[in-house]
């Protein structure tokens, strides 16, 4: 006689992930400015790296903007490159 099957096995987690909702998206952010240095220090490390976007919780489309406004503003001198 075979056994029924175990509840909750294979089907849907109890506990699952929640999204976290991009901030940008929140703010209804369209374009990110390389001179709101304040802003941008935030998504940076304490040796100067971009924070990733699954940590951070921004969407691909800020993260990419957010990437090019850090580039823009090391080139022009708004931020360094590296800290130490």
């Amino acid at each position: 006689m075979p056994r029924p099957p175990m509840p909750n096995r294979g089907g849907r987690r109890q506990f699952g992930y929640t999204p976290r909702k991009c901030n940008f998206c929140r703010k209804k952010v369209d374009i990110l400015d390389y001179k709101d240095i304040n802003t941008i220090q935030k998504y940076l490390t304490s040796w100067g790296k971009i924070k990733a976007g699954r940590d951070t919780g921004t969407c691909t489309r800020h993260q990419r903007m957010l990437r090019d406004a850090i580039k823009r503003a090391r080139f022009m001198a708004l931020l360094p490159y590296v800290k130490k």
